[in-house]
């Protein structure tokens, strides 16, 4: 029985999850290509936590969060797979998603992804933006630290979102349903 040949992102893929990468670093595959991080630094970290306090607090909907969980998204170009690990991830309680699941999940059930820009702002803004947007993830909120804004992405279509509402640190930010409250960013600043 012939096996069919593998193709530039068949090997890319198959090297990316044979990776073997030191404790505390990311290995992401993004856009056909793989991505190395270090660890985040403190000012990084203390974003994440303030907007999940927050969402813990303050959301309509009650939601489960992981800043580790790493997500399978539909590809483009040269890659058909992307393999995402988001700083911040919520997804309903009610659904239960994290538990139980692999790895690298799919991300079906997921309200929101969260990044804060670090080494690879670049990746932040465009790569992981068009990669969310192609899984269908409804809201991607950026914080970019080297303009001090954030960026609300919502209404996914295709390889990017429809929607982008930008605000400076320190104003607050809007976050639609299944949130349905004001971000209060003074504490960015």
């Amino acid at each position: 029985m012939a096996h069919e040949p593998l193709t530039h992102s068949d090997v890319v893929l198959e090297g990316f999850l044979a990776l073997d990468t030191p404790e505390g670093f990311r290995a992401e595959l993004i856009e056909g290509e793989i991505v190395v991080t270090p660890p985040p630094d403190g000012d990084h970290e203390d974003y994440i936590n303030m907007i999940a306090k927050q969402v813990y607090r303050q959301s309509r909907t009650e939601m489960d969060f992981s800043g580790n969980k790493g997500l399978k998204l539909i590809g483009g170009g040269r890659c058909p797979k992307n393999h995402v690990i988001p700083d911040g991830t919520f997804a309903p309680s009610s659904l239960r998603l994290f538990r139980g699941a692999e790895p690298w999940m799919p991300c079906a059930g997921v309200a929101m992804v969260v990044e804060v820009t670090s080494s690879r702002a670049v990746a932040d803004r465009e790569s992981k933006r068009r990669c969310y947007a192609r899984g269908g993830i409804p809201v991607y909120l950026l914080v970019d630290r080297d303009s001090s804004s954030l960026t609300l992405f919502s209404d996914p279509e295709g390889d990017d979102y429809l929607q982008a509402r930008k605000g400076p640190f320190g104003n607050p930010m809007p976050l639609p349903e299944p949130f349905c409250f004001d971000l209060d960013t003074a504490a960015f600043l």
